[in-house]
């Protein structure tokens, strides 16, 4: 029975709505509880919140004042402020985020209203994807999903939010595109997707999405990655290391020993020296050859001076590259797109070695150091092989579902929103892979930190059909394109 109904039937009765306010209030209350138990189970498993060997890079960022390539320091500023307790305030913050978001995502396509049904849609994508094992992570990863629902619910279901909604909304675009660069790339493509999206929804019978929610919050989160770099490493930056990270992709696609080969001699490359020992022989089953360049460090870009003294000739390596080989930099990125969407493993890099993450724990959380180095994580009890077993087809199969949904909505045999909201997932779930897997190394982590937003959609197109008398019927609660 609807909750409305319930609220008429009261109304008729005296007393009776009273009671049905503190009933309803509990269950939704209760309801946020399990939901954030269900998110943080992997930490509450573990002890401690899961680590990742970059996390001790982005604390250090903050507290050092400095900026890191890749790691954002308004993201180690958050890792900061959960010091006192022992970084749970942290993960506690991320997963009620990730708890309220879902509430929104089905609220805005009439399906809110039910706390049975949260819980359910919650527990299932805590069940059968790896969001938790996101939530539940010291890093900004659960930040670029969070990012790309704000970005959807700003544009194609704005009419449904609330004022104060619309600007937490904008606040949470703003810090994912402050924590990471790859978040800021993915939201201007999908921005300008959107923007497209604008032009060509009433040619496939969808609604029109608005642009002005999406352009605030991205102009905010441009003013505010470079504001939060100035403020806390005295830099009006962002976050550097892009080159580098390019140059590593193009070790992986064989164009860097390429150029080498086609140019050395040559006393302007300083790498030409190296060119027989460019990828090290470091036996770590985690490192692709690009990673072995970048963090091994025995690698000749230390010999080189580093990150921040390499960075130039990166750059002239990339654009060097790409005037040489043009068809070849097409192939390697259409190659490793492709290879990118594939990769939704859960638990990537999650019981690798991340003793540089212990030296900053210890170092500027003392407090927080016995439960680091006693937590299961550390003890290398995880193996993510029965997760996958469920995480991966549930992942692949939610993915393809994308186009289905997007067909049935251009058929009307669910709500015409429904086939928007699987447009955008799917945009950003290609754009992600352009971005990490052809810009940079693909790792199972860049996508499968994205796709559980795919098996939501997949949830609530399944919510708003039902089978009646041989035809698809909309199931009709709240208005279809309010």
């Amino acid at each position: 029975m609807d909750v409305s109904l319930l609220q008429v039937q009261a109304a008729s009765r005296p007393g009776r709505l009273l009671d049905l306010q503190p009933a309803r209030t509990l269950a939704r209350v209760a309801t946020v509880a399990l939901l954030l138990v269900a998110f943080l189970f992997p930490a509450i498993l573990n002890g401690f919140p899961v680590v990742f060997p970059d996390t001790g890079g982005y604390l250090s960022a903050a507290v050092e004042g400095k900026l890191n390539n890749g790691r954002a320091a308004i993201y180690g500023a958050l890792l900061a402020l959960g010091i006192p307790s022992q970084f749970w305030l942290v993960i506690v913050a991320q997963a009620a985020v990730t708890v309220w978001l879902l509430a929104l995502g089905l609220r805005v396509h009439g399906l809110g209203g039910r706390p049975l049904r949260l819980l359910l849609v919650g527990g299932g994508l805590a069940a059968l994807t790896g969001l938790p094992w996101f939530a539940a992570q010291l890093m900004p990863d659960i930040w670029a999903p969070a990012a790309v629902m704000s970005l959807y619910l700003l544009a194609c279901r704005a009419g449904w939010l609330r004022r104060w909604e619309k600007v937490l909304l904008a606040v949470v675009v703003a810090f994912a595109m402050a924590s990471h660069m790859a978040t800021i790339a993915l939201v201007l493509g999908l921005g300008a997707a959107i923007a497209l999206m604008r032009l060509v929804a009433p040619r496939l019978s969808l609604p029109r999405p608005r642009l002005a929610g999406p352009v605030v919050a991205a102009s905010l989160g441009i003013l505010t990655a470079l504001g939060s770099n100035l403020a806390l490493a005295g830099k009006f930056a962002f976050t550097p290391g892009g080159f580098n990270f390019l140059f590593a992709r193009l070790i992986d696609t064989g164009l860097v020993a390429r150029y080498l080969d086609d140019n050395c001699p040559d006393p302007a490359i300083r790498l030409c020296p190296y060119r027989h020992r460019l990828l090290p022989e470091v036996g770590d089953v985690w490192l692709t050859r690009g990673d072995a360049w970048l963090w091994y460090e025995h690698s000749p870009l230390y010999d080189l001076g580093g990150w921040d003294a390499f960075e130039e000739e990166a750059r002239r390596f990339v654009f060097g590259t790409l005037a040489a080989y043009p068809l070849a930099h097409l192939r390697g990125a259409m190659d490793g797109t492709l290879v990118q969407l594939t990769m939704v493993e859960t638990g990537d890099w999650l019981t690798a070695p991340t003793g540089d993450t212990r030296r900053v724990i210890e170092a500027v959380a003392p407090g927080s150091a016995m439960a680091y180095r006693t937590a299961r994580q550390q003890q290398g009890d995880y193996d993510f092989s029965m997760d996958n077993l469920v995480h991966v087809p549930v992942a692949l199969a939610a993915t393809l579902l994308l186009p289905l949904v997007i067909w049935l909505a251009r058929r009307r045999m669910v709500r015409p929103p429904v086939g928007l909201f699987a447009g955008v997932i799917l945009v950003s779930l290609v754009g992600n892979a352009v971005i990490c897997g052809a810009l940079a190394s693909a790792h199972h982590r860049y996508q499968s930190r994205l796709v559980p937003l795919a098996s939501l959609v997949a949830v609530v197109a399944a919510l708003t059909l039902r089978w009646r008398a041989g035809q698809w019927k909309v199931v009709t609660r709240g208005h279809e394109a309010r």
